[in-house]
């Protein structure tokens, strides 16, 4: 039985809430095993609260290179919005090299699974050489970054992006020379070729990725919708800006959902993300078609982008999941409340997505939903749930920290999500196996190193 571990919190997470004196008994092949064996080795966590792991749906993780460095107006008497934020991202994305990514992306996700973090949605769209040239292998940039997840034991869903363009009737910008393909096939053959590259590695996944209506045409959206691989996540940024929609309805005729739906992207497997400014129409159609909208809010507030009409779109029928986008703070828990509290600001009341179930943990249990089974869903991977037979992706919360202690059964679950710090995450263990340790990770310091040179670097 040594090859089996069972986890003795003081509180489990399961069946949708809170349990005391239940056990976690994860298999060798680190998963959530229906019955607790005699003789397993047993871990106790005293002190603890364990939960499903938190599911990061979207992020860029060279971005976290910029935090701190676009929080001011460059020109006297101007204003500072996505379009101004934009044209300094690019600096950090021309300049890093191969071996640059992976260490800037290890930071972020050492950061991301200090959160809880276990699951991330890499959008990415760093493909070529600085100039445009394709590397040797076109998924070099691509095998960087899978390569930091799984060196900080991270699951990652790598979201190839499609690009192929600067905007409708916009000249070519040499700063995008980077995330350009030559032509759809190019995307599909290559974004196949990486998934076929990481078949059988049980903590990889693959998505497709076309970037927006910005960047690709319709007849590229077309195209993805017809070759998609059967089950393939589908993600794509949809209605963050009004110059977006803009833009789609010159070029188009229609709004950003309605050409996604026109072309036959829409569906369960489809996440868009943001979704800031929809219709009731648009967000009628996300819901008919069980999407998702991966939320960012602090991203969104971050770049002025405004708040996503979650209750509107639950209340539809679509999903909602949580992303870290811009890594401006990585914590998901502090996006879900955020969600929510962006809401009673426009709504002017609270609960706003409170499911009507009269209990104290009803809303909490909802936002946590979003950030850990609807996340899993949106990337097509089998985890956010500790249900048996599911994968043992679990982090814990430390009931005595200053921001939770006085929670009982009933309200620890609205204190975690609602009050918890950064500091009560404690443990996380990815199938089964435990990659922090009372809030420490093997790589902090060296990968700190790596990143502070390279910071110093961009930035001297």
């Amino acid at each position: 039985m040594s090859d089996i571990t069972v986890y003795q919190p003081d509180f489990l997470f399961t069946e949708g809430r809170f349990h005391e004196g239940r056990a976690l008994a994860v298999g060798a092949d680190g998963r959530v095993l229906d019955a607790v064996p005699e003789g397993a080795r047993v871990e106790r966590l005293a002190g603890r609260a364990l939960l499903p792991g938190l599911v990061n749906g979207h992020s860029h993780a060279f971005q976290r290179l910029i935090r701190g460095r676009t929080e001011y107006v460059a020109s006297a008497g101007g204003q500072d919005d996505f379009w101004s934020w934009r044209e300094a991202m690019y600096r950090a994305a021309e300049a890093l090299t191969p071996e640059e990514i992976h260490v800037a992306s290890r930071q972020v996700f050492l950061e991301m699974v200090l959160a809880g973090i276990t699951t991330v949605g890499e959008f990415h769209y760093l493909h070529h050489q600085p100039d445009g040239t394709p590397y040797a292998d076109r998924n070099a940039l691509a095998h960087a970054v899978i390569r930091a997840a799984t060196d900080v034991g991270l699951r990652i869903c790598l979201l190839r992006v499609g690009y192929a363009r600067a905007g409708f009737n916009v000249q070519a910008n040499p700063r995008q020379r980077r995330f350009i393909d030559a032509d759809v096939d190019t995307f599909l053959s290559t974004t196949q070729a990486l998934a076929q590259a990481v078949r059988g590695d049980a903590r990889v996944n693959v998505g497709l990725a076309p970037h927006s209506v910005r960047a690709v045409s319709r007849d590229w959206l077309t195209q993805v919708a017809r070759a998609a691989p059967a089950g393939m996540p589908i993600h794509m940024h949809v209605a963050e800006q009004p110059k977006e929609i803009e833009a789609c309805l010159a070029e188009h005729g229609r709004r950003p959902v309605e050409l996604v739906s026109d072309v036959g992207l829409l569906g369960p497997r489809f996440t868009a993300v943001h979704g800031v400014h929809l219709t009731e129409a648009e967000v009628a159609l996300l819901g008919r078609a069980e999407a998702t909208v991966c939320a960012c809010p602090s991203t969104e507030r971050n770049l002025g982008d405004g708040i996503v009409p979650a209750d509107a779109l639950v209340k539809a029928g679509a999903r909602v999941s949580f992303g870290s986008d811009s890594q401006t703070v990585v914590d998901l828990l502090d996006e879900a409340r955020q969600l929510e509290q962006h809401l009673r600001l426009v709504r002017l009341r609270r609960a706003v997505l409170d499911p009507g179930t009269g209990t104290l943990d009803g809303l909490a249990a909802r936002l946590f939903d979003m950030a850990t089974v609807q996340g899993a869903r949106s990337l097509g991977m089998g985890t956010g749930t500790l249900s048996p037979g599911a994968a043992a992706d679990f982090f814990t919360v430390d009931v005595h920290h200053p921001s939770l202690v006085g929670a009982g059964t009933a309200s620890l679950l609205p204190g975690i999500v609602f009050g918890a710090a950064g500091g009560a995450v404690r443990d996380v263990a990815v199938a089964g196996r435990l990659v922090v340790r009372d809030g420490r990770h093997p790589l902090m310091e060296e990968s700190g190193r790596s990143f502070q040179q390279l910071a110093r670097r961009l930035y001297p």
